[in-house]
């Protein structure tokens, strides 16, 4: 095995951004070990923007439906229907498909893949790290693994980060939950379509989120989130189920998980791990998003991880947060500041949805989802719709 090499670089984790690292690692030619403990699936509604399938060349077998428009739904029942056009769909995926998927491209690649769970560090004299990796199929195995730098891409709860960095240093959560359930056969156009994303605003699913019916093909994802102790999420999940009429679907697995919204200020320690996707804390404050973001941190932290390892400096590691925020920093405040605000109270819910009825605002958001940039290139656009935005405020606009 690895035990008595020292290799470029150690990725922990094998979602999205761990596989994306160690993918792009593996082509260009260095010495890569993936771990991975394999046997959890996230929580996710799997979406994906156009922009990640061109950007990270994922096959078409791995898109199992397109969405062409998402069904806004406020608290009162009324609903707002936000159609794409011809500018792109959002790309579901299966994450028990896709993440195997991605690990084992990586491992084509040419990256060592090992099924373990993470189980400490050492920092080395010659400033290497040496990860210990308890073997899953024998558990009395432990692999000491050495490299020059460490990726840690271990989700929200990063064994990684707890060990390497201050156990204080978290970004806030809220908790997702979702039920897989097959997709109906004949269902009633109203209540679900196999091509349309329903988002639920309304403080009876979450009190500070929302919930989703994202279908994927033969199977849908219904959950929400909140980080409101004591809030059911399964009874939330029950009553979005029932409403989309798949209360008596068949359910194919329950999954839950913390749910980070908002980088960490710090992605790396200053020597030789930086941290990439859930583990620093990057999903989409308001939607949630982590998909993309992930993937696009595990090729930043890879090419950070090269840049450290050739002019042996560690500074070089700053560069994976500072590229990411210099890019999507903006997005992801004002995301941060529409939840914040918008997601308060039914109230403000309900204005959210009627403003989302605006074909500015459906332009312009599916052109910022879409390719992951905040559009700049209509202020006409933008100057309605922030008066429009202080009409909702002030009470002046009618929300029926």
């Amino acid at each position: 095995m690895s035990d008595h090499i020292i290799h470029d670089v150690i990725v922990i984790g094998g979602g999205p951004g761990g596989a994306t690292a160690a993918h792009d690692l593996a082509v260009q030619g260095h010495d890569v070990v993936l771990v991975d403990k394999q046997g959890r699936i996230k929580p996710c509604g799997g979406a994906i923007p156009t922009k990640a399938i061109t950007e990270f060349a994922i096959p078409a077998e791995q898109i199992v439906s397109r969405a062409h428009a998402a069904r806004i739904i406020a608290p009162s029942g009324k609903t707002v229907e936000m159609q794409i056009g011809n500018i792109g769909y959002v790309g579901m995926v299966d994450r028990d498909k896709f993440d195997p998927f991605l690990r084992q491209r990586a491992a084509d690649a040419g990256a060592e893949y090992i099924v373990g769970a993470f189980k400490g560090l050492d920092q080395n004299p010659d400033g290497t790290v040496t990860a210990h990796i308890t073997d899953k199929a024998d558990k009395s195995k432990t692999h000491a693994i050495t490299a020059r730098m460490l990726i840690g891409a271990d989700g929200a709860n990063s064994a990684v980060r707890r060990t390497a960095f201050d156990k204080a240093r978290q970004p806030p959560y809220v908790f997702a939950y979702h039920e897989i359930v097959k997709s109906p056969a004949r269902p009633d156009p109203d209540r679900f379509r196999a091509d349309r994303c329903d988002v639920i605003y309304d403080g009876r699913i979450s009190p500070d989120f929302y919930g989703w019916v994202f279908p994927h093909g033969e199977h849908t994802s219904v959950g929400t989130g909140s980080a409101v102790k004591g809030h059911s999420l399964k009874e939330a999940t029950r009553k979005l189920r029932e409403e989309a009429g798949l209360g008596d679907a068949e359910t194919v697995r329950e999954e839950g998980a913390p749910l980070p919204l908002k980088p960490m200020r710090r992605w790396d320690n200053g020597r030789n791990i930086v941290l990439a996707g859930d583990a620093a804390g990057v999903v989409a404050p308001s939607s949630g998003e982590g998909i993309y973001y992930a993937m696009l941190t595990g090729r930043l932290c890879a090419e950070a991880a090269v840049e450290a390892i050739a002019t042996e400096r560690a500074t070089a590691l700053k560069t994976a947060r500072k590229r990411f925020m210099k890019e999507h920093g903006k997005v992801f405040f004002v995301l941060g500041m529409m939840q914040y605000f918008w997601y308060a109270n039914d109230k403000r819910r309900e204005k959210f949805v009627t403003m989302c009825a605006d074909p500015d605002v459906q332009r312009l958001t599916w052109e910022g989802y879409l390719n992951k940039k905040l559009v700049r290139r209509d202020p006409l656009a933008h100057l309605k719709i922030m008066v429009k935005d202080t009409a909702q405020l002030l009470g002046l606009a009618r929300t029926t």
